[in-house]
């Protein structure tokens, strides 16, 4: 774990966004890019909302409805073939505003293409805040 954030130190306040369904072209078999199917995005951001909260200033912390529109144009976006890759660029854009230490992004893919009955498949990545160098 990198110095950027402990879980257990004394800023443990978090942004959750849950849920979030977007039609994306993602898939290494043609048809899924062809039709494409619905991807589920769930997202933490790890960051200190204290002057946010102090201010009652939107711009002090990270606006949820713009983090699920950036979220939404990268599903929406350009396909790839593992949500695996899609997951670290969810994860990259979580990390963009200054204020995240860390972000964690989970990227369900609920028809992916398996002929057993099954409830979910995703794939989960955590990233900290690289180290200033």
């Amino acid at each position: 774990m990198s110095a950027a954030v402990d879980p257990t130190g004394p800023h443990q306040d978090r942004i959750t966004l849950r849920g979030l369904r977007v039609r994306g072209h993602h898939g290494v078999l043609p048809a899924e890019r062809e039709l494409g199917q619905e991807f589920v995005v769930d997202a933490v951001l790890w960051l200190d909302v204290t002057d946010a909260a102090r201010t009652d200033d939107v711009t002090r912390t990270v606006h949820y409805g713009e983090l699920a529109e950036a979220l939404a144009a990268i599903v929406a976006g350009e396909p790839v073939d593992l949500i695996e890759t899609l997951a670290h660029r969810l994860v990259d854009a979580c990390l963009r505003p200054p204020r995240v230490l860390r972000a964690e992004v989970s990227v369900h893919k609920p028809a992916a293409p398996i002929p057993l009955v099954f409830d979910d498949v995703a794939v989960t990545v955590v990233r900290d805040r690289p180290e200033p160098r």
